[in-house]
């Protein structure tokens, strides 16, 4: 267990770390052409932003009235995603300049996704992002994915850090309402930001309206350090 008052920070990984959003709507869009849906959209996608790639499987078969299993559906788009995620993902520029902060400050840090463990590992290997972030929760090894908190309280769990004491950054609106049921305080950076204004987001310590054009590592790091002994 870390030292009482030990501060540390859980960042969401698709849409807040790196865009990866685009190599998700590809793979589903060519999974779900497979089994006769030939015009996903984007602004469909969007929809799914912030949920697990199972329990978005399980949306799509309920919606399309699927044949196909919620395996083989979830094995064919991480199967494609992964494809794409090695080929390349970009890390967003201010995001690792956060991340290097943190871990020249000895802040602990943590990934804490609704993607399998798989493709957080090729993500942040790709990235170079597991330079600092070793410590990694998918929402597949625990009981309920976002807008659930297991998985932020797993993370907390694996530092050795008090749920209180910790920030979670979040791009969607599940993981905003999962860090708020955590019992964290949540920076919102909305991948979609014509949704900042959802109710979920209205529970943010920080809300950065303008998304990741707006997001910046030393305003992230400031907020940090001067709130850290508000819990």
């Amino acid at each position: 267990m870390s030292e009482p008052g030990t501060l540390a920070v859980v960042f969401d990984l698709d849409g807040t770390l790196v865009d990866s959003e685009p190599n998700y709507y590809e793979a589903g869009r060519l999974t779900l052409a497979e089994h006769g849906v030939p015009d996903f959209t984007w602004t469909e996608h969007e929809g799914h932003v912030g949920v697990s790639t199972l329990e978005t499987v399980v949306l799509w078969r309920r919606r399309y009235g699927l044949s196909a299993s919620v395996e083989e559906l979830f094995e064919a788009t991480n199967r494609r995603y992964l494809e794409l995620a090695r080929d390349g993902t970009r890390a967003y520029p201010e995001m690792r300049k956060f991340v290097e902060l943190l871990a020249a400050e000895g802040v602990p840090t943590a990934v804490a996704s609704g993607s399998s463990l798989e493709a957080i590992g090729a993500v942040l290997a790709g990235t170079g992002l597991d330079a600092h972030l070793r410590t990694v929760v998918s929402a597949d090894e625990v009981p309920l994915g976002k807008p659930a908190p297991d998985v932020f309280l797993e993370a907390a769990h694996r530092l050795g850090v008090d749920p209180a004491r910790c920030v979670v950054v979040e791009d969607a609106a599940p993981g905003a309402a999962a860090a708020h049921a955590a019992g964290m305080r949540c920076i919102a950076v909305p991948y979609v930001t014509a949704q900042a204004g959802a109710p979920e987001f209205a529970t943010a310590a920080l809300l950065v309206r303008g998304g990741q054009a707006e997001f910046t590592a030393r305003s992230a790091y400031a907020w940090l350090t001067a709130t850290a002994g508000s819990r």
